[in-house]
């Protein structure tokens, strides 16, 4: 259900002032922007003022816009790192941090997340995900523990691609979930057939990687002037189409496009912002990529 979206200013589109929409997590009712960020890539950088500065400028405009959720995972090289470094304690207090557990074995697993609140500076964290579904049995009896325990709030399950998608279901479907992660874009719908249905049935919050298929999208309109009926539900670039689109169905939670780069977060922000697409505008969003 969408929650909340200030409605001011919508003649002239959504302005940077305006309140980010935001989902319940219905396995507790706690409202999250629909709009977060990604770690992949531009966080996988070194200790270099110089490296870190941009993300630093980065996370003060995410918390600033309201934002609140960010996707990270060990798998991600120094992401986990970086991002614990750069989080002020206010930052942390506003910050919904999701994380996961890619390894073999009970004992791997604990270890693993066990570093990873330590990297974050985060004693309890909001989501660990089990990450592309790896020893996902084992790890989600610790999970089960920690989450009982108080050690983490939310659990849930990852994948990136589509062919995963029937496996994700089959968790989601026999396992009590907070979340599930996985790909869906405009250019990629296959998620609507049956994953993201299923998450509505089973009351899991869905968390949304790949919304761009990693700059293909783009490619696909690069020269395209934006649609006048873009300006319909407030979309001011191409990139707050795709998200928009994304943003529309009623079974996702939250978005999360990475960016290291405080313009493309802007622009981004602005996908979470003012009127979402119907379902006329949601087929030309399709049609204007192509698409049947």
């Amino acid at each position: 259900m969408l929650v909340a979206a200030a409605v001011a200013g919508r003649a002239s589109g959504a302005g940077a002032s305006e309140a980010l929409l935001t989902r319940k997590i219905p396995s507790s009712g706690e409202d999250i922007p629909v709009i977060g960020l990604g770690t992949s890539g531009p966080f996988e950088v070194g200790e270099s003022p110089a490296q870190r500065a941009p993300l630093k400028e980065v996370l003060e405009a995410f918390f600033a816009a309201g934002a609140r959720l960010i996707d990270t995972s060990p798998m991600y090289s120094t992401a986990e790192r970086v991002l614990g470094d750069l989080l002020t304690p206010a930052m942390h207090e506003r910050a919904f941090l999701a994380t996961k557990v890619w390894t073999n074995g009970e004992r791997a697993g604990i270890e693993q997340m066990t570093h990873s609140g330590e990297l974050l500076k985060a004693p309890r964290l909001d989501l660990i995900q089990v990450h592309n579904l790896r020893d996902l049995q084992t790890q989600l009896t610790t999970l089960r523990k920690w989450k009982e325990a108080g050690r983490v709030r939310y659990i849930g399950v990852t994948h990136y691609t589509v062919a995963s998608h029937e496996d994700l279901a089959r968790v989601i479907s026999r396992e009590k979930l907070d979340f599930v992660q996985c790909n869906y874009s405009a250019g990629t719908r296959d998620a609507e057939q049956r994953l993201l249905p299923l998450a509505t049935q089973r009351g899991v919050a869905v968390l949304v990687n790949r919304p761009f298929e990693d700059g293909e999208l783009f490619e696909r309109v690069r020269g395209k002037p934006l649609p006048a009926w873009a300006a319909e539900f407030d979309a001011t670039s191409w990139g707050q189409v795709f998200l928009k689109f994304i943003a529309a169905h009623p079974a996702v939670t939250c978005i999360i496009p990475a960016t290291g780069n405080v313009r493309h977060l802007t622009d981004n922000l602005g996908g979470g912002r003012g009127r979402l697409p119907d379902a006329r505008q949601r087929e030309q969003i399709v049609q204007a990529l192509g698409g049947a």
